[in-house]
């Protein structure tokens, strides 16, 4: 348990030490992306499972990739 514990501070940690060092080399993060992004990656998601409904799993072609790493950390 107590290792669980330090295992958990240690990746906060690691976090906000990577938070300031891209702040210092002038990139933001953009903490919004994955609420502002959620609709768009449902619809996506909801025309893949139609397709795999009508063609079944041999014919149907989707792209599940619904998150672009660009677009969370990108320059200031």
């Amino acid at each position: 348990m107590l290792k669980l514990i330090k295992f958990i501070i240690w990746i906060i940690g690691l976090a906000v030490v990577a938070m300031f060092v891209l702040n210092y080399f002038g990139y933001e993060i953009n903490k919004n992306y994955f609420n502002e992004s959620k609709k768009m990656c449902l619809e996506k998601l909801d025309k893949c499972k139609t397709e795999y409904i009508e063609q079944g799993t041999k014919n149907a072609k989707c792209d599940f990739n619904c998150v672009d790493p660009k677009l969370i950390i990108k320059k200031k």
